[in-house]
């Protein structure tokens, strides 16, 4: 599994307009082949920035199936316009996991 990580700067004020049109674009993203699921973190030091991760069973889930798909386009349209700067992404595989026993 691969996890897509991605630090989102939203431009001054457009932090309420850029959640409203995320909500819309989790639909499309979630009925991806070979997505599993995904978080929007907003930042408690700084309201402007969110960490998006999503869940990916391979690369290619994200990198082609979605980044070349109709679907991406209407994300794009959705969200990029959001952005300043462009966000990088980048893609980790899992080294270790801990969970709390209770």
């Amino acid at each position: 599994m691969i996890l897509e990580v991605a630090i989102l700067d939203v431009k001054p004020a457009q932090s309420q307009a850029f959640e409203s049109a995320f909500q819309q674009a989790s639909v499309i993203i979630a009925s991806m082949p070979g997505y599993l699921w995904h978080q929007l973190q907003n930042c408690v030091e700084n309201r402007d920035r969110y960490i998006l991760l999503v869940q990916w069973e391979k690369l290619e889930d994200h990198t082609v199936g979605f980044r070349q798909s109709a679907q991406y386009q209407e994300w794009k349209n959705l969200l990029h316009h959001f952005y300043d700067p462009f966000p990088t992404v980048e893609h980790y595989n899992l080294v270790l996991q801990t969970k709390k026993e209770t």
